[in-house]
Formats: structure tokens, sequence, C-alpha cells
């Protein structure tokens, strides 16, 4: 028998949630189990159980805490102990399924609500006491960092095609890269490509940032690009330095960066529908390789101006200097000296700003080291 020990098993917002549904089953599921096995931080505490949603809210409010309908036509609610947010879904199990999106209904069995899950590592189950329910074989991959699908790989990816680079996310992230992926899980996502057309850019373009914010999402990416994945969803995009630029984000210790390493991949990355801080920082990016450091710090502020040095070394293949941050930092600190008023009403409306440019990339290519008195004597 497998028992777990955490924190937040242990926690007394977790003791009261079981304490609230003691009549009824009731796990804790998924990601904090996996990551809790895995030694992985656990950020979410989902609870799965089979009351339903509508007797989950009558108890939840008789104690006195507050319970949020979050959907409760797919048998979820939120209740919030102690300023912890718990995820409670019944028991459910799919009725139908087109690929995107599941009809679903309550079911009344762990070993039902196992079967709708994705992969043997998610859907592991824990009682109040720490003993872990495995219906589906999920202790064995956990053992050996294996990502696999449950039972039948191409129906589990037919019930939601999202699922093929969810594999991917997960396998960057979780999986043993020494032992390599599931071949059995690769033939599936192969003869399936098709569907991932049907899934909108939106859940393409928040799985892919998910993935490439892992630590190092370059093995990942390399055999989502062997199978077909990647040409896919990321249309002209290319891995090929992807490696050596998180060897250079290791080395100058910059954190796993989704943007960066998304400016380097390239392709179509405008059809992903990013955020607008997202997108705009990819182009920023792209639009500025190829600049010298101190340039870039200067352009583009001490975090994009390194994104944008190391994404312009990586593409060329190119390693970089010990000191080679140093520019950026130099860069990002200076202030041009010149303001509009200084050339006014000499200059006016567009060509004040043609004048303030050209007297700035003035200063920029002296170095940053003409004087103001300097710069206005050329006007």
């Amino acid at each position: 028998m497998k028992r777990i020990k955490a924190d937040w098993l242990e926690s007394s917002a977790t003791r009261a949630m079981f304490a609230l549904l003691s009549d009824y089953e009731c796990y804790a599921v998924g990601g904090c189990i996996r990551n809790t096995l895995l030694d992985h931080p656990v950020n979410d505490i989902d609870l799965s159980t089979d009351a339903r949603p509508e007797v989950v809210m009558e108890l939840a409010e008789a104690a006195g805490l507050h319970a949020i309908p979050t959907g409760l036509e797919h048998g979820t609610v939120t209740v919030v102990v102690e300023d912890t947010p718990f995820e409670v879904t019944t028991f459910r199990k799919d009725i139908e399924t087109d690929g995107r999106r599941a009809v679903v209904a309550f079911a009344n069995s762990v070993e039902d609500d196992a079967l709708r899950r994705d992969f043997t590592m998610n859907a592991l189950y824990a009682r109040g006491d720490g003993e872990v329910i495995d219906p589906v074989d999920g202790l064995p991959d956990i053992a050996t960092r294996t990502v696999r699908f449950i039972e039948d790989a191409d129906r589990r990816i037919q019930e939601d095609y999202l699922r093929s680079l969810r594999f991917f996310r997960f396998s960057a992230w979780y999986a043993d890269m020494e032992r390599g992926f599931d071949p059995v899980a690769l033939d599936a996502i192969g003869r399936n490509l098709a569907g991932l057309e049907t899934l909108s850019r939106e859940r393409v373009g928040s799985e892919l940032v998910k993935l490439l914010s892992a630590p190092d999402p370059a093995p990942a990416v390399a055999t989502m690009r062997s199978v077909g994945v990647l040409a896919q969803v990321l249309p002209g995009a290319s891995d090929e330095n992807l490696g050596l630029l998180v060897a250079l984000e290791e080395r100058f210790g910059l954190p796993a960066d989704a943007v960066r390493r998304l400016a380097l991949l390239g392709g179509d990355f405008d059809s992903l529908r990013l955020s607008r801080a997202q997108a705009r920082d990819v182009h920023r990016i792209r639009d500025n390789t190829g600049q010298d450091a101190r340039r870039l710090g200067y352009r583009l502020g001490l975090k994009l101006g390194a994104d944008a040095l190391l994404v312009t070394a990586a593409s060329l293949g190119q390693d970089l200097p010990a000191d080679a941050l140093d520019g950026i930092s130099f860069g990002a600190a200076q202030t041009f000296p010149v303001f509009a008023a200084d050339l006014m009403p000499e200059y006016e409306g567009k060509a004040l700003g043609d004048k303030l440019r050209a007297l700035e990339n003035t200063w920029i290519e002296s170095g940053f080291t003409l004087l103001k008195e300097e710069l206005l004597s050329e006007g």
C-alpha cells in the first residue's frame, strides 16, 4: 500500500474538506498527487467525490464556507477554506466526445472517473490519510517517469485532440528524457495529426506556452517535430537551436521563459492568439535581434534586451562571452538627454519627432557619450 505525506494534505484546510465530505467517497486527485510523488511543488488541490455538486454546495454553505458554482454542469464546485480554494468535482464519465469537448454524466465509482482522464500519472487518487488509490496503474509510470495514455491512446486523443500537445507538455515537465517517449503514444499521436486542426488557436497557444515554460523543453519539441506535430501547430517554426538557447539560459542564470523560446522558434506565432503582452514581447525580441548588447539594453531594457541577445546568439549557433550581459545592463541604465522641449519652437509636429530620433541615433552611435549640449549644437 502506497501512502503519501505532504504539508498540503495535513493542513487544517485540507482536513476540513475531507471532514466536510466524510459521509461520501472523497479523494485528492491529479496534479497534487502526481507532483507530491515526483517531488514537484503543489499549487492546486483538486478533490474528487461521489457527492453531487448540489450536495457539496449545501454542505459547504451549512459549514459557513464560501462555495462557488464554478461549473455545475460539469460537476465542479470551488470551496474556499482558510483562503485556499479546493476544486471539488463529482465522479464523471464521458458519454460523447467530438475531439474538443465532452458530454459527461456523473459516475458512481472512482474507477469510472479515472478512465476519462488523459495519462496514468494524472489518474492517481489519495484518501485523507494519504493512502494512494491507483485505478489505472499510474504508480509504475510515476516510478519510471513515463507519460502514458490511459488504455487506448487513440481513443484518449480522439476524445480531445489537445491531449497530443499535453503529452509533450507533461513529458517536458515530468518524464525521464533518457528513457525516451512512450512509442505507443507517439504512434497514436502521428495517426491523429489532422485532429489538431479542429482545436482553437487559443487552446493551442496556451498549451505551447506551458510546454515552453518547462526547464528544458528541447527534447519534447524535437520529438514533436519528428512526429509532425510542430509543423501542424506552429508552421514554419524551427527548433534546431532550442537546446543551445536553454544552455545559454542556464549559463547566465536566466529562468525558463516561454516568450523567449517562442521568439527563437519563430513560425506563425501570431496565429496562436497569445496575450497582447506575450505577442508584443515576441515581436520586440525578433525585431531587435542582431543588434549589439548596449543598444539592446537601451531599446528593450534588461529583461527583453537579454532575451534578444540570447536569441540572436542561439539563432546563429554561437556561444556568448561570460560578460555578455554587461552591455545590456549598461544600455538599460542610459537616459537620452534631449527632450522635445529642447527643440521647440524651432521644430514642431513630424519634424520634431524626426529630429529627436535623428539625435537619439547619433547619441547611440557615439556609444551614449555625447552630452546634451554637443547634440543640440549639431542641430
